[in-house]
C-alpha cells in the first residue's frame, strides 16, 4: 500500500487507533487508506500472564498507553492535525472488562487467551445444545468468549461480579472515557466477538444472557458503525486540533484486518499472523437470513449485511517468540537462517502448538503445547522450523473449512508483522495451503488502514470501500511449491493424529 507525506495531501487526515495484545498504535491515513509518512506512535506492552492459564492487563495502564499513543501521532502530524476530520478505532476481539456505576474498572482487561474458564466452558457444553448456540451467536462455548468467564468470575470474583455495573470491551472502556454520545456504544461488530449476540438478529441473545448471569442492561447499548461522538472536554483542551472530529466507535481487529487489505467478498481471502493468526472472509449476509456457520470456524459480524467467516489460532508469532525466548536465539540469526533452509518436514519433530490455547479448528479448551519426536539430535533450528510448519499446517485446517465459500478464483493475502517479515515463514505457509499468497509490505497496518477506511466511509469522506481497493494490494507472491505440499500433507496427517489421540485421552494438560 502507498503512503503519502503531509507535503503531498495534507486533508483530511484521518487517525486510526489500534489497541492489539501487544501494543497501542495511533496512526494517521488519507481518504484512501493511505498511510502518512512519519506519523505513526506505537507503544509495546506485554500480557500479565499466570501459569494457571491467566491473560490479563490493568485498564488503567492501558488506558493511558492509549492517550500517549494519540499524543504521539498529534505531535507528529503536528500542524496538519487541525486537518483531522474522524478517527477509527479498532481493537483486539473478545476483550472482557467491568465497571462500577462510576465508571471505575472492577476488573483487569481479560484477553482471549484467558483459559481459565475452561471449566465453565465445558459446564456450558452440558447445559446448553452447543451446536444450536453456535449457529445463533456465531461463537463456540469456549473459553476465549464472554459466557463462560462471566460465570468464572461469578464464581470466583463474586465481590467484582456484584459491583460491576457494565460488562465492555476495552474499546468500549476508553473511547466512553475519551468521548461524549454514543463512541463508547458496542458495535455489532465488537458485540459479535463476545458470543452473547445473535448474530443474524444482531440483539443481545437471551439464553447467553440468563446462561451468563447478566441482564442486557449491564451490557453497553448496540449500534452499526455509528453515530460518531465527539471529545470530552478535557480531551479537546488537551488536543484542541482533535476537537471538531468525528470518533467512531470501534470495530473489531480482525474484521478491520480484512477491510485493509482488501479482502472483502468472496474473491479474497485474508491471512494474518501477528501475536495470534487467523484466516478470514467477509461476506454479504444480511439481517435476519438463513445461513450456516461451517464446521470448525466462526461468524462474526463487520457490519449490519457483512458478516466476517472464519478462524483464529491462539498461537502465531507469540508462538515464535518463545521458541526464540527459550532457546536463546533470535528472528534474524544464524540459527533461524538455519531453520529457514531446512527441508520441509525434515526435523522428526511434531508440534501442537496450543501454548496459548486451542481455538480453531477444534476448540479444545484444555490444549496445552505439544512437542514430540525430541531426541539427542534436535536442536533449536529444528524446534524453529517445527514452530513455524505447525502454524502452517493449522492455518491450512482454517482455509480448508474456509475455501468452500469462495470463489474458484480467489487471492489470499497475507498480513501481520510476525509473518510479513519472514520471507521463509511466507513460503512454507504458500507450500502448506497450496495455493498463492500475496504478501503485504513489511511494516504495513492492514488492520489500522481498515479502521480508517470505516471512519472515512462513515464519515462521508469516500463513497464506497472499493473506492480504495485499487489502492490496496501486496507487493510480494508466494507461488506453492506442490511437491513440497504433498511432503507437507505428511506433516499436517502426523499433527493430528497426535491432536486425536491427546483429545480423545485428556492429556493435554
Amino acid at each position: 500500500m502507498p503512503s503519502v507525506s503531509l507535503a503531498v495531501d495534507r486533508a483530511p487526515v484521518i487517525v486510526a487507533l489500534d489497541a492489539g495484545t501487544s501494543s497501542v498504535r495511533a496512526l494517521a491515513f488519507d481518504t484512501l487508506g493511505r498511510a502518512i509518512v512519519g506519523a505513526e506512535e506505537q507503544l509495546p506492552y506485554a500480557l500479565e500472564t499466570t501459569p494457571d492459564g491467566g491473560a490479563t492487563f490493568p485498564a488503567e495502564p492501558l488506558f493511558d498507553l492509549t492517550v500517549k499513543a494519540i499524543d504521539g501521532v498529534v505531535a507528529r502530524v503536528g500542524d496538519a492535525a487541525a486537518t483531522v476530520a474522524a478517527v477509527g478505532s479498532t481493537s483486539f476481539w473478545h476483550s472482557l472488562m467491568g465497571i462500577d456505576a462510576a465508571g471505575t474498572p472492577t476488573t483487569p482487561v481479560f484477553y482471549w487467551a484467558d483459559t481459565r474458564s475452561s471449566p465453565e466452558a465445558t459446564a456450558l457444553r452440558t447445559e446448553l445444545d452447543p451446536d444450536t448456540v453456535w449457529q445463533r451467536t456465531g461463537c463456540r462455548l469456549h473459553s476465549s468468549y464472554w459466557p463462560a468467564k462471566l460465570r468464572w468470575l461469578r464464581r470466583t470474583d463474586p465481590d467484582a461480579f456484584r459491583r460491576t455495573n457494565r460488562w465492555l470491551s476495552f474499546a468500549e472502556y476508553a473511547l466512553s472515557r475519551l468521548c461524549q454520545d454514543d463512541a463508547g456504544a458496542a458495535t455489532v461488530c465488537m458485540a459479535s466477538g463476545t458470543g452473547l449476540l445473535d448474530v443474524r438478529a444482531m440483539l443481545w441473545d437471551a439464553e447467553m444472557l440468563e446462561a451468563s448471569g447478566i441482564d442486557a442492561d449491564r451490557l453497553s447499548p448496540l449500534v452499526d458503525l455509528g453515530p460518531p461522538g465527539c471529545l470530552r472536554s478535557d480531551f479537546a483542551r488537551r488536543w484542541p486540533a482533535l476537537a471538531d472530529a468525528q470518533w467512531f466507535p470501534a470495530l473489531g481487529d480482525g474484521a478491520c484486518a480484512n477491510v485493509g487489505s482488501g479482502a472483502i467478498g468472496p474473491s479474497r481471502i485474508a491471512l494474518t499472523v501477528g501475536t495470534s493468526a487467523a484466516v478470514r472472509m467477509i461476506l454479504p449476509r444480511p439481517p435476519h437470513q438463513s445461513w450456516v456457520v461451517p464446521n470448525g470456524l466462526w461468524a462474526y459480524r463487520l457490519d449490519r449485511h457483512r458478516a466476517v467467516l472464519g478462524g483464529a489460532l491462539s498461537n502465531g508469532g507469540n508462538l515464535l517468540r518463545w521458541i526464540w525466548d527459550t532457546t536463546g536465539t533470535d528472528r534474524n540469526d544464524e540459527t533461524t537462517m538455519a531453520a529457514a533452509a531446512l527441508a520441509p518436514d525434515s526435523t522428526g519433530v511434531t508440534f501442537l502448538p496450543f501454548l496459548a490455547g486451542e481455538r480453531s479448528p477444534g476448540w479444545h479448551d484444555d490444549a496445552s503445547g505439544v512437542i514430540a519426536g525430541l531426541t539427542f539430535s534436535t536442536r533449536p533450528e529444528h524446534i524453529i522450523r517445527a514452530g513455524m510448519e505447525a502454524v502452517a499446517y493449522r492455518l491450512t485446517s482454517v482455509y480448508d473449512a474456509l475455501r468452500p465459500l469462495a470463489s474458484a478464483e480467489h487471492d489470499i493475502v497475507a498480513s501481520g508483522g510476525a509473518i510479513l517479515d519472514m520471507p521463509s515463514w511466507l513460503q512454507i505457509t504458500a507450500d502448506a495451503l497450496g495455493h498463492p499468497l500475496t504478501a503485504s509490505k513489511p511494516g504495513d497496518e492492514s488492520t489500522a488502514r481498515g479502521a480508517a477506511l470505516m471512519a472515512a466511509v462513515e464519515a462521508g469522506m469516500l463513497p464506497r470501500l472499493d473506492e480504495a481497493a485499487d489502492m490496496i494490494g501486496g507487493t510480494s507472491r508466494y507461488a506453492p511449491d506442490m511437491a513440497n505440499h504433498e511432503r507437507y500433507r505428511v506433516g499436517r496427517d502426523r499433527q493430528a493424529r497426535l491432536e486425536h489421540v491427546l483429545a480423545l485421552t485428556g492429556e493435554f494438560v
